[in-house]
């Protein structure tokens, strides 16, 4: 309970938590506190371009007796952003050490990456400056010999978004 529980006043985050961590744990085996604590758990490298999905437990399989084996550690499937995907890959050890740091116990054994984008959609992107005409006739240069349009297109794309970002 929390330490906020006063003449029947209680945090709505609680109560929250608890409706959803139900859910969470039955589809996908993770619970709130882990997505709540990922940016601390993965740390200011990859809190930016990951997100922790669904945790994979390895079925229990009963020993000769007829008992119940001990919990076996599970799989970790984070999502990764394009190249961060190769880095966070190579972190791997580090991070399974932090999750089971903040479980207490070996609660992972493996992460396994997806790269997809995970940048929330409701954050606004950072606005690019507009171009001058030097710039443009620059790309369009550049681009000029291309001829495939869904290419070209793209690379024009990319020329705008690297020029837009620089300082003049």
């Amino acid at each position: 309970m929390s330490s906020f529980h006063r003449r029947g006043a209680f945090q709505i985050a609680e109560a929250a938590n608890g409706l959803i961590d139900p859910v969470l744990q039955r589809k996908a085996g993770i619970n709130t506190a882990l997505i709540g604590s990922w940016d601390e758990i993965a740390g200011g490298d990859f809190a930016d371009c990951s997100r922790p999905e669904r945790i994979t437990w390895p079925r229990r399989n009963a020993d000769r007796r007829g008992e119940a084996g001990g919990m076996e550690p599970g799989v970790l499937t984070v999502a990764c952003e394009g190249s961060r995907a190769l880095f966070l890959a190579h972190a791997q050890g580090e991070l399974i050490q932090r999750i089971n740091g903040f479980f207490g116990f070996p609660a992972i054994r493996q992460v396994r990456i997806v790269q997809k984008p995970v940048t929330p959609r409701g954050r606004p992107r950072r606005r690019l400056r507009p171009l001058s005409a030097g710039e443009k006739d620059h790309i369009a240069g550049l681009t000029a010999e291309i001829e495939s349009e869904p290419l070209k297109a793209a690379l024009e794309r990319l020329g705008r978004a690297v020029y837009g970002s620089r300082k003049r």
